[in-house]
């Protein structure tokens, strides 16, 4: 699920590609420990302004993020639902240089975004404690069939992209693709190409949005599990997000840190590993 070498061409000054994907869990104490034994270094643990907790798990310029809203909380419902149904890949935050910028454009598309929000948390580090910023803006779920997608723009990004948390024992290096698994791949990738403002690119599983950097692909579940045979990939309704790749530089050093961690990965036919989504708490996990 390569992205595709085309140019890229579109009118979206202020969608800038992928930030980050957000994992909604019920127990991240016990998601952070299955993370960490998967040869992942994480972020110590956040406490959100908005009552959320989390983990981040960085990267040179993305990142993912563990979250747990422990109770129904104004402005987090969403991921407190999605959890109550059971852990899994929630949601996509697009990079945004300007959340108020990109407010205008999507309206200006019809598409509706939620007015910008900001909101923060303390970040403990060996010279103090410093504050992480961000101002958000968010789509509607109908208009994004699989998860929530909203725009992140950081106003503190030395104070989140901190070098020591960006070296991993498995190798990884960054986000390679998301796979929405769906039963109509026609529609549900329609709602991407309109809010990319790009066409979709035809691939064996299904099709595939360029969305600057990370693309989204969108598969049918029979097609997904022939690229992933004998890995489970999520009970969930669909549309869902189902499955993340992760680029790492050495897939045999990665297997090694995921069986060392007590993990049971599988070799994939194009040489790449996978976790199965009920080992990575929802989500299946290729490293490639």
């Amino acid at each position: 699920m390569a992205r595709p070498q085309n140019e890229r061409t579109t009118v979206r000054k202020h969608v800038k590609g992928i930030d980050h994907v957000v994992i909604a869990v019920r127990d991240l104490d016990s998601t952070q420990d299955t993370f960490r034994r998967m040869g992942f270094t994480l972020t110590p643990r956040g406490h959100h302004t908005l009552g959320s907790e989390n983990h981040c798990v960085m990267f040179g310029t993305n990142y993912f993020e563990l979250l747990m809203v422990p109770q129904r909380l104004p402005g987090r419902e969403y991921y407190y639902d999605f959890a109550r149904i059971g852990d899994g890949l929630a949601a996509v935050a697009l990079k945004t240089d300007n959340a108020r910028g990109a407010f205008g454009e999507l309206t200006a598309a019809a598409l509706a975004p939620s007015e910008p929000v900001d909101f923060s948390r303390p970040v403990q580090l060996p010279e103090g404690t410093k504050t992480a910023s961000f101002r958000i803006t968010q789509l509607g779920l109908e208009q994004t069939p699989g998860g929530q997608v909203f725009l992140c723009q950081h106003f503190t990004r030395d104070v989140v992209w901190r070098p020591e948390y960006q070296a991993h024992a498995n190798t990884a290096t960054g986000l390679a693709a998301i796979a929405i698994v769906s039963a109509d791949v026609a529609a549900t990738a329609a709602a991407y190409e309109r809010l990319f403002d790009v066409k979709a690119k035809t691939i064996s599983e299904g099709l595939l949005i360029d969305t600057g950097d990370t693309p989204i692909a969108v598969v049918s579940e029979p097609a997904l599990a022939k690229r992933l045979p004998g890995v489970w990939i999520s009970a969930r309704h669909q549309p869902c997000m189902a499955a993340l790749f992760i680029h790492v530089s050495d897939r045999d050093s990665a297997e090694r840190a995921l069986r060392a961690g007590g993990l049971h990965p599988t070799r994939m036919p194009d040489g790449s590993v996978a976790v199965g989504a009920a080992e990575a708490h929802g989500v299946a996990i290729i490293f490639g």
